[in-house]
């Protein structure tokens, strides 16, 4: 034990060796955030004989998740590994897996920016909507920004010609989508989330799986990140997040300070570590 919290400060080490049930870590830059919590995860497994393979941690880059993979596996002496990566590859992981239950097969393409602005370019076409009333890169913004809420189509107000013209291109774009077994990046976490919340059955598998779940820059992380995270820590509640409170630099993909502001309303027993 000495080991893992010999290199860390008091509030470090707290953060560490913390027990079960919900903690937040308020860490700015330069605290030593990405060290308490590759040496958390370390001192689940060595000390706490938690099995790596039930230890999900996410991030936001694959720069970090990589640098956070690399920290763990110098400090632990074990060929399992936990899992770590971005949401976005661990999206993918579930849905190669599970997406079947929401009528797609499992070999479904990811289509990129310039896939959808093609997609949606046809689909403004064959409803006659002219660029003169909303433009191809505009409805994609809005579709991003509306699936960055969890909201479909139906949930969109419709409150001027724009509008009305973003609901019905996102319906019909939705629908090609699926009828090519695609998916775009925003539907990568909007079907995870469905997956959990409509087929209980799948959710609890992941949450079985996952007895801990550990989250970094929690403060960018958007509505429908938040509501996954949640479900996934739901049964156990060993939910870790790490995040600045004072800054939020992914807020133009929908990220919700929000979230990390509300944790201890979310999580009244939660404890609280700044570093």
């Amino acid at each position: 034990m000495v080991d893992l919290v010999r290199s860390l400060n008091l509030k470090q080490g707290e953060a560490v060796l913390h027990g079960d049930g919900p903690l937040l870590i308020l860490a700015g830059a330069g605290s030593g955030k990405t060290r308490t919590l590759t040496h958390r995860v370390a001192h689940l497994v060595r000390e706490r004989d938690v099995d790596p393979s039930g230890i999900l941690a996410v991030t936001f880059t694959n720069r970090a998740a990589g640098e956070m993979r690399q920290r763990v596996m110098k400090l632990l002496d074990d060929d399992r590994s936990p899992w770590v990566s971005t949401f976005h590859s661990f999206e993918v992981r579930i849905l190669r897996r599970e997406i079947a239950a929401l009528g797609y097969s499992n070999q479904f393409v990811i289509y990129d920016d310039r896939d959808q602005e093609r997609l949606l370019k046809d689909c403004l076409s064959d409803l006659g909507i002219a660029d003169a009333t909303i433009g191809v890169r505009a409805v994609a913004s809005r579709i991003d920004a509306a699936k960055n809420r969890g909201e479909s189509p139906r949930q969109i107000r419709v409150e001027d010609e724009r509008s009305a013209a973003v609901v019905q291109a996102y319906t019909l774009y939705q629908k090609r989508l699926q009828r090519s077994n695609a998916l775009d990046f925003g539907d990568l976490l909007v079907k995870t989330v469905q997956l959990f919340e409509e087929f209980p059955s799948v959710a609890s598998r992941y949450q079985e799986r996952f007895r801990h779940v550990l989250v970094d820059e929690y403060q960018d992380t958007n509505a429908v990140q938040y509501r996954l995270t949640r479900l996934l820590a739901a049964g156990h509640r060993n939910l870790c997040v790490v995040g600045d409170d004072d800054q939020s630099i992914y807020r133009w993909r929908g990220a919700e300070i929000e979230n990390i502001l509300n944790f201890e309303r979310d999580f009244p027993d939660a404890v609280v570590i700044r570093l």
